[in-house]
């Protein structure tokens, strides 16, 4: 366990190379640059934050708490500063402790998320980190409306080995999630995960869509503990933020999951939704294989982030 954990923080840092070089190398010249701690020094640290994507109210939660902790610290140097931010990024993060609570409940896991962000994948990675954790999964391919979706999530069942339950393309998901219920009932199932469809543009349908499903759930099966992540593209920074605030006007968002934040200079996106709509991100994925889906861990995240050579050498010892 601990040498995956130690394989994805490689993942990880290599991941968020990109939002590294945009971000924190813009710090680092800010923190050498200034000679003292004024409004000019803040007020770059601000720019450097708001590029990254990090967002205008996380910025200026993490200036706010920076400043009380110069005066009260009483510091003079910009460079005593950078640890401090440091540790604001990570407790604007923190996820807390029951953000996993589904994981130990019998429970019913939605997904949503646009076409495009690797919404089936990481439903498919997922089902395959619970069935590591020795649940009993059942899929259910509720997202009728993409041609491949339902061909594309078997793939994934089988790769996961676990049980799915889908439905002719065109038909109606509302009654695949009443088949899927009926399944995890009768084999025990810990975990019903649903793979539902994301037509953004088409609100209303949506809503609608997710309102008839949630009746299927409440009406026959009452005990499941409820739990609806939205699946966003780590890639599209503001953009991602935007989807995350639209679903979360249809659905009653548990947790976010950022997928290809191996590819994105905008990995700030990942503090700017926790603290523009208090969401918790609760995975990550890095990449392809199974194992680069992770739970969120904030401290990682953040030392990945700044992650520097020094860290590095200390890493090898």
């Amino acid at each position: 366990m601990a040498e995956e954990k130690k394989g994805f923080f490689k993942r990880l840092v290599s991941g968020l190379t990109k939002t590294r070089d945009n971000i924190v190398s813009g710090m680092d010249s800010i923190f050498h640059g200034f000679s003292n701690i004024d409004d000019d020094f803040y007020e770059e640290l601000e720019e450097t934050l708001i590029m990254g994507d990090i967002g205008v109210r996380a910025t200026m939660d993490i200036l706010e708490n920076l400043k009380q902790k110069v005066k009260e610290q009483h510091i003079k140097e910009p460079m005593d500063c950078k640890q401090i931010l440091i540790d604001s990024i990570k407790d604007q993060m923190d996820v807390g402790e029951t953000a996993y609570e589904f994981e130990e409940k019998t429970s019913v896991v939605f997904v949503i998320g646009v076409n495009g962000v690797g919404k089936t994948t990481t439903i498919g990675k997922l089902a395959g980190k619970l069935r590591n954790q020795n649940k009993k999964v059942i899929l259910a391919a509720a997202d009728t409306f993409r041609a491949a979706a339902g061909e594309q999530l078997k793939e994934w069942a089988n790769r996961a080995e676990v049980d799915m339950i889908g439905g002719q393309e065109g038909s109606d998901p509302a009654a695949v999630i009443y088949d899927a219920v009926a399944a995890a009932k009768a084999r025990n199932a810990d975990v019903l995960l649903c793979d539902t469809a994301g037509r953004l543009h088409n609100k209303k349908n949506l809503m609608e869509e997710l309102k008839k499903i949630n009746r299927v759930i409440e009406r026959e099966y009452p005990e499941a503990f409820r739990e609806t992540l939205v699946v966003l593209d780590g890639t599209t920074g503001q953009n991602a933020l935007a989807q995350a605030k639209e679903f979360n006007e249809v659905a009653d968002i548990t947790g976010i999951i950022l997928t290809k934040m191996d590819g994105t200079a905008k990995g700030g996106i990942a503090v700017a939704i926790q603290s523009e709509l208090g969401i918790p991100v609760k995975y990550i994925g890095v990449g392809e294989t199974i194992d680069d889906l992770q739970k969120f861990d904030a401290d990682s995240f953040v030392d990945a982030l700044f992650y520097t050579e020094e860290k590095q050498e200390e890493g090898e010892e």
